[in-house]
């Protein structure tokens, strides 16, 4: 079993607004974090590929890492997404954002485009250097994104030898089963397993150990009623729940991708703007309005908290 876990719960990822122009929309961004709090987030993520952390320049970085911290104020602990390919670049980043106040950092294995990975021996080291440079938890985000294959044998091992790698944001093919291997072979060494991929598993990856949610930054308040129920001890009740929130987690993950929580935000007048940055392409008319029709028949807080 997983030791006590310092965080918990449903951490949501916050995405980037941006102006209608492409350029950030801090005003916005602040809107957008207290949403988030005000439905019920016990943390948040920023600076995470769902935060369109590909398009922002190295000072864009800085500047939403200081104006969200600062913003939050201690109102809820803040994960900063800290990856790059250069093991010096991921610890400079790590520890400005150690500086500013995160709560944790997330970080993915090294990879650069379709084909450029380092073995796990290379892995084992890039997060050993970096555990040695900070004094806060590293999630290890296990996705697709990365093309890094991460044996739960290596993740295991990572978490037992490596004094800060704690947690682990599993959402690759077969969740539940990873999760279930990780905290066999780990042990206590496992503080945090979590879901990830929007929650599309979220129940399957309860079952089988997961503590934490990293979801879309839409409806948390959804998110809350299934890991709230579950980990009350009311497993029915959260498979209710999960089934009820279903739909529009299957839109979001399957439809909208990282522009879902953008939508809602702006039809519920939490942000000004739902444009990606180019060259990312907005989300087709119909792929939106098939978001908001699901929406509106949950009633989340999202599409009634800026009206």
């Amino acid at each position: 079993m997983p030791s006590p876990a310092r965080f918990r719960g449903v951490f949501p990822v916050a995405p980037t607004p941006f102006t209608e122009d492409g350029a950030l929309d801090l005003q916005s961004q602040k809107r957008c974090i207290d949403f988030m709090i005000d439905a019920g987030s016990q943390g948040i993520c920023i600076l995470a590929n769902f935060s369109e952390q590909f398009v922002l320049a190295d000072d864009e970085r800085e500047l939403l890492a200081r104006t969200i911290l600062e913003h939050v104020n201690g109102r809820v602990p803040v994960i900063v997404t800290t990856t790059h390919f250069s093991s010096r670049l991921t610890i400079e980043r790590s520890k400005r954002a150690q500086a500013l106040g995160a709560a944790m950092v997330m970080v993915m294995p090294p990879y650069h485009g379709a084909t450029i990975r380092v073995g796990e021996a290379q892995v084992f080291d890039y997060f050993a250097r970096l555990s040695d440079t900070i004094s806060i938890p590293i999630m290890v985000q296990d996705a697709p994104v990365s093309g890094t294959v991460l044996s739960p044998a290596l993740l295991a091992r990572m978490a037992r030898e490596i004094e800060q790698v704690a947690y682990f944001k599993i959402e690759t093919a077969g969740a539940a089963s990873k999760l279930r291997e990780l905290l066999r072979l780990g042990g206590d060494a496992i503080e945090g397993p979590w879901d990830g991929e929007e929650g599309i598993t979220l129940l399957a990856d309860l079952d089988a150990g997961a503590t934490g949610a990293m979801t879309g930054g839409g409806y948390p308040d959804g998110m809350r009623l299934i890991v709230d129920a579950y980990a009350a001890g009311r497993r029915d009740d959260a498979a209710d729940h999960y089934q009820r929130w279903l739909p529009l987690i299957n839109h979001e993950n399957r439809q909208c991708g990282l522009l879902a929580a953008k939508a809602l935000m702006k039809e519920g007048g939490v942000i000004a703007s739902d444009a990606p940055r180019h060259p990312f392409a907005p989300l087709h008319p119909a792929v939106r309005a098939g978001l908001l029709d699901t929406a509106r028949r949950l009633d989340p807080l999202v599409l009634r908290w800026g009206r």
